[in-house]
């Protein structure tokens, strides 16, 4: 909550009131502002942090010291500074240069944050102490939608505070803005910048250039009394993506390929070549109003609103390339050694068909937060704080793909006629194990007298032309928290309780549509003036491809139908929680030794609202039953965080406590998808008097208890000067459970049997079968240790005065294998653990002139990402390396003072994301059992220049 203090540190308080006020200002000024706020120094005693007036980027790493100084939980932080100097499109990049933290990029951008090894599903994000919703399928939260701009500070808490509801199992992270009477002085400032992605559009009807601008205005009235701090940042963001996938490999029969010598070789069987464009636009405004006419009364309301657009469009090819499929032969195959298998490296496939993708995808993200927080001084030792808060984020999206092809048939692709309008092509290839794979085609795909729309996909096509989904996110938090706080003299320095309730209302829907050509899905020629310029796709070696102005024009051409198939009533979904918290907290010090014990209860009701679908047959229609599932229970959660202060800068910390983290939502999903075996008699003995089990299903689980840990901490600190420090960190957690996919019991009574299943009269069907849902499994240990610090060289050399480096290591390990198999080599990783994290950044900083480049990197890990059917999944995603730079310049006198120039380069190395078939040992691998390439992306390097004034 938003002013926690505890008794024992009141250098808190003067911190921010001093140190951290030119930090917060150039929060609120736009990334790149930087000057210097003076203050009248606090009086030094044994419990104050000196206040030292720095500017720049000196200013930021301070503060980030002090806060993680100061805080009597393991804390990592960056400030206003850190962010303002390195300005991205989100929070997310800046945060992920933390210690034991680590970003996964989602179409180029840092977007979610793994904390020590553990999902983003296992963190909680909170904007000034409060729960926030979330526009994704689950709980974790998209930092995109936050700009850096209108944040003073990120702080990442990796123990628990007792008095803060809601906490996550392996960390929280707290968002949080400025307070206009703590700033105390009137402030307004603006800044501007371009924005432009390497090398050209690679799609004709989309921009590779953008713009950001932001104000910020500060003010204090009534004497004093009566504060504002009011911010609009916009973001318009061009990114451009060069995508490869390979869809899975093979050995092939070996009268399909020549010479004999690639017999038995792994050859592709599938791939596609893609060039996106997208824009992403974003408006968010904040509004902080603080009242306090006296000493005893005190109130802050919180506003804070966004909006976030993106548009996408997509082109290039797709196809097989297996004798499966059009009876495709390979001829020059060369051949190498990839792991101890022969692998096909290249040669040339004979009687391949592309189908060409024109995709069109839209979402907007709106986000609303309000907080009000009202503080009493009942007495001079006693505080009565009452906190209220709503949060509410809603996701609208279009997802669009269309299918054309090079000739023109009569009737659209059947199993009837399954080569409708398809022309086979001689395309060379090279597959290359990193990087993008290399194809010389014989066709002119960009041709529009020879390439027209429709479905060209072998067996008889997919039956459709194309389709269109739109998945619809809404989630709601309401929260009201109460607490009362007790200053007292002795070894307990404060006593506080409270009670926390938060109501989370979660629904998503899945609207899926089939696209079919007009004219009973004749294969058409695009008109010309629905047409842009061809997408090349040369990075592949591929030619152009006919490029339609398909977001525009769509209906022009299609007609649609819904799918009501089981996949869609999956999809669908909507959750309510209720979570009641009882808190308690005392916090104590003597002499150098202080910290806190507390204690939650948390008693949690859940209730999950699906659909039971009848048993599933050739031709049936699908009835679908509502269902309703409630549960609840109480954990509770005890906490201890304890500081010894070994003077001369050095301390030890020491922390114990039981931590949880809700389960997914969609895992949630009361939904039920049967299935029927109607050939059940085949494999069991059927007729009168026998019984037999064709029943199974899959589906989700409302009866899902949280993710819970126990948790112990320790580390050693060392503060050298404001700005030099050095820390070394070790966790241990233990998982007592862990949410994964098992096989379970469920009752199929009352869900009617297929039409045509092949039973015997007088054989008794069991109405009871198997289903695979997510279920609270065994658990396991996630460990690690973490290293980090910050150096001011100037400070030991004269000669070297504004340099400095920072950075910090992280390893971490686990025994977690979430699955039922007793296989030894069904080993199953847990998603977000990369084994090492490490960054480093180094600065330079003196007479107005800045320069900082830094490096952050992650190891790989299995990674959540979006696939067939706008539906979740995992995938192994390769070690990640990624480099910014900047320089700039502050007038610090003269006409221009407190003018400020940025030149910022964002992914300095074209740094690629790299996924791998075969996670847990799933899929085709070599013979030493590594995994083999999937997907293979590149999105340019980003320049950003602009300038920032402060009036």
């Amino acid at each position: 909550m938003r002013n926690r203090t505890t008794s024992g540190r009141p250098s808190i308080r003067k911190f921010y009131a001093t140190a951290s006020v030119a930090a917060i200002t150039v929060a609120l000024a736009g990334p790149g502002a930087a000057w210097a706020q003076t203050a009248d120094p606090a009086p030094k005693t044994d419990d104050t942090v000196e206040a030292i007036v720095v500017t720049g980027i000196r200013a930021g790493i301070q503060n980030s010291i002090n806060i993680k100084k100061n805080e009597t939980s393991i804390v990592e932080a960056v400030s206003a500074e850190d962010i303002g100097k390195l300005p991205d499109v989100s929070i997310a990049e800046s945060i992920a240069r933390l210690p034991g933290l680590a970003a996964q990029r989602v179409n180029g951008r840092a977007q979610v944050i793994s904390i020590r090894g553990l999902a983003p599903d296992f963190t909680t994000t909170l904007l000034n102490g409060r729960q926030q919703a979330s526009s994704g399928d689950n709980r974790a939260v998209e930092f995109d939608q936050y700009p850096s701009e209108l944040l003073s500070s990120v702080v990442i808490y990796k123990t628990p505070d007792a008095q803060v509801s809601g906490m996550g199992l392996s960390g929280t992270a707290d968002l949080r803005t400025v307070r206009p009477l703590t700033y105390g002085k009137r402030a307004l400032a603006v800044n501007i910048r371009g924005e432009k992605t390497q090398g050209k559009s690679l799609n004709d009807d989309a921009s590779n250039w953008g713009g950001r601008y932001s104000a910020s205005y500060i003010n204090q009235f009534a004497d004093g009394t009566f504060g504002v701090a009011l911010g609009y940042a916009h973001l318009d963001s061009p990114s451009q993506v060069k995508h490869y996938k390979a869809y899975g490999y093979e050995a092939f029969p070996g009268d399909s390929t020549t010479p004999d010598s690639a017999d038995g070789a792994l050859m592709l069987n599938g791939q596609e070549v893609f060039a996106t464009s997208r824009n992403n636009k974003r408006d968010a405004v904040i509004g902080i109003f603080e009242y306090q006419p006296n000493d005893k009364i005190h109130s802050t309301l919180d506003l804070y609103y966004s909006t976030f657009k993106q548009k996408e469009t997509t082109r290039g090819a797709q196809w097989f390339s297996n004798p499966f499929a059009d009876s495709a032969t390979f001829t020059g195959v060369t051949t190498e050694d990839l792991g101890g298998s022969k692998f096909a490296a290249g040669g040339t496939l004979n009687h391949g068909v592309p189908q060409l993708r024109n995709d069109y995808n839209t979402r907007m993200d709106q986000l609303f937060s309000a907080g009000l927080n009202n503080e009493f001084q009942l007495s001079e030792k006693t505080r009565l704080v009452a906190d209220l808060s709503y949060s509410s984020n809603k996701r609208k999206e279009q997802i669009m793909e269309t299918y054309a092809g090079y000739g023109r048939g009569v009737g659209g692709v059947t199993g009837a006629t399954p080569d409708v309008g398809r022309t086979y092509d001689t395309i060379g290839f090279k597959v290359a194990d990193d990087g993008f794979s290399q194809y010389d085609e014989g066709l002119n795909y960009a041709d529009a007298s020879k390439v027209t729309l429709g479905d060209r996909a072998p067996w008889g096509g997919w039956g459709h032309d194309g389709s269109i989904r739109f998945p619809h996110v809404k989630e709601d938090v309401k929260a009201v928290d109460i607490r009362l706080e007790h200053e007292m003299d002795g070894f307990v320095t404060q006593l506080s309780a409270g009670v926390n309730y938060t109501k989370r209302d979660k629904g998503k829907t899945v609207s899926d549509n089939d696209l079919f050509l007009k004219n009973g899905r004749q294969q058409v020629y695009v008109d010309a003036a629905d047409l842009v310029d061809p997408t090349k796709l040369g990075f592949a070696g591929f030619g152009g491809v006919l490029s339609v102005k398909i977001g525009d024009v769509w209906r022009k051409y299609y007609n649609w139908a819904p799918i009501l198939d089981a996949n869609y009533y999956d999809k669908n979904w909507d959750i309510t929680e209720e979570v009641t918290t009882f808190f308690g907290r005392a916090n104590f010090q003597a002499g150098d030794l202080r910290g806190n014990l507390g204690v939650q209860v948390v008693k949690q009701s859940q209730e999950s609202s699906g659909v039971v679908i009848n048993g599933l047959a050739s031709g049936q229609p699908i009835v679908p039953t509502k269902i309703n599932a409630k549960d609840s229970y109480t954990d509770v959660l005890p906490s201890l965080n304890l500081i010894y202060d070994l003077g001369g800068g050095h301390r030890l910390r020491f922390a114990l406590s039981k931590t949880m983290a809700r389960p997914r939502m969609d895992d949630m999903r009361a939904n039920v998808t049967p299935g029927f075996n109607s050939l059940v008699c085949s494999s069991q003995p059927c007729g009168p008097g026998t019984t037999v089990n064709p029943w199974s299903a899959s589906g989700g689980n409302p009866h899902l208890r949280p993710w819970e840990a126990k948790a112990a901490d320790v580390a050693y600190e060392w503060y050298v000067s404001p700005a030099t420090y050095l820390s070394v960190a070790g966790f241990y957690k233990k998982l007592d459970t862990y949410i994964y996919q098992q096989t379970g019991r469920f009752d199929f009574t009352g869900i009617p049997i297929p039409v045509g299943a092949s039973i015997p009269a007088g054989t008794t069907i069991n109405p009871m079968g198997q289903m695979t849902l997510p279920a609270n499994g065994n658990g396991g240990t996630v460990k690690g240790l973490e290293f980090s610090g910050a150096v001011e060289f100037g400070q030991f050399v004269d000669l070297l005065k504004g340099f400095g480096l920072q950075g910090s290591l992280s390893l971490t390990k686990s025994n977690l294998n979430p699955t039922t198999s007793t296989d030894p080599k069904a080993k199953v990783r847990i998603p977000g653990l990369s084994g090492t994290v490490y960054n480093i950044t180094g600065y330079y900083e003196r007479g107005g002139f800045q320069a900082r480049i830094s490096q952050r990197y992650r190891s790989a890990f299995k990674g959540e990402v979006v696939q067939l059917y706008a539906t979740r999944g995992f995938t192994e995603i390769l070690a990640d390396k990624q480099v910014d730079a900047q320089i700039g310049y502050t007038f610090e006198e003269g006409p221009m003072k407190n003018l400020g120039v940025l030149l910022q380069v964002n992914n300095l190395t074209n740094s690629p994301y790299r996924t791998r078939l075969g996670l847990d040992a799933g899929g085709t691998q070599t013979s030493n059992g590594a995994t083999l390439p999937e997907t293979y992306e590149k999105y340019g390097r980003q320049f950003l220049f602009g300038v920032n004034y402060r009036f």
